[in-house]
């Protein structure tokens, strides 16, 4: 026999549903919307069909700038896959060690980036990357490697790079304490059974934290895949909308900013920018499908 949902849950859950609605599901669905239909030059929306989709993947007036923000976008999402999370890995096992002491210190100091507007961390990085008044010079200068400082954020081949590495150091507090709290959740009986045993610390991690906290780290890495899709601040508040030099750092959401509003000589189109965002849902979208109908999968077969 079923049982009826009792008011109370409805009463509690429909304000949240409402805000979610009003500000997330509607325009969401909106966006898809607009995304079909195409601007003429009186400024009249008629609907296209996928002709919006088709001049952004196959037309080069569109299709050049798509595809160079697309593999920005990987070159990002992988330097934050190959250095973020494994120091954030890194960092969660040693503070996670017994009688580490300032422990919290040390969580506290490498969590508060994160707490930081972005702008300000731009602002910041610009300062100390700066061939003209910058510090990186001098400080490199103190350990002799005065010779090896770069403009790094005005070359091509590292600019993005760069970006990565500064957006890396200011979230890799996230990955460290989810994992941080998924090792602390390690049952210590299993630990302490395996020490009695004479398993090494090294043998203790890979063969039972590590496969212990897979899920955790399923976690990190589809946060890591949707945080890097949707992002867009950094690249703007550094190296403005261009996504300079030469569109060398720029992703799906600086070019979707330009499309939809416009930027200097090119001209803002509301539909084809909400073309540009369709894409970049359905990105994301195939990324967390990707998790949860094959990692998801294996994990939760491995737990059983």
């Amino acid at each position: 026999m079923k049982r009826a949902i009792p008011w109370q849950a409805v009463v509690f859950l429909l304000p949240a549903l409402l805000i979610y609605s009003v500000f997330s599901a509607f325009p969401l669905l909106d966006t898809l919307r607009l995304g079909l239909f195409a601007t003429d030059e009186t400024g009249a929306q008629h609907f296209a069909g996928l002709a919006n989709f088709k001049l952004l993947l196959l037309d080069p007036q569109w299709s050049d700038g798509f595809w160079n923000a697309m593999w920005n976008n990987l070159k990002f999402f992988g330097i934050h896959m190959l250095v973020q999370n494994p120091i954030g890995l890194l960092l969660a096992t040693l503070l996670s060690v017994r009688g580490l002491k300032w422990a919290r210190t040390y969580r506290t100091l490498i969590f508060l980036p994160t707490l930081l507007s972005v702008v300000i961390v731009g602002f910041i990085w610009q300062l100390i990357l700066s061939p003209l008044w910058g510090v990186g010079e001098r400080l490199m200068d103190w350990v002799g490697l005065a010779e090896h400082f770069q403009p790094w954020l005005g070359e091509e081949s590292s600019a993005l790079i760069t970006l990565s590495l500064i957006s890396v150091w200011q979230f890799i507090g996230v990955p460290m304490m989810l994992i941080y709290a998924a090792l602390l959740a390690v049952p210590e009986e299993v630990i302490d059974a395996a020490v009695v045993e004479g398993a090494s610390s090294w043998r203790i991690f890979w063969e039972i934290k590590l496969p212990l906290i897979y899920p955790t780290l399923g976690l990190v890495t589809i946060l890591t895949f949707v945080g890097n899709f949707n992002a867009f601040d950094l690249i703007y508040s550094v190296k403005g909308a261009l996504a300079g030099p030469n569109y060398s750092t720029d992703i799906l959401g600086s070019y979707f900013y330009r499309t939809f509003f416009g930027y200097q000589s090119q001209i803002g189109s509301p539909t084809m920018g909400a073309a540009v965002a369709t894409m970049m849902f359905l990105v994301i979208l195939c990324g967390v499908a990707i998790y949860f109908y094959a990692v998801q999968r294996k994990l939760q077969r491995y737990a059983l």
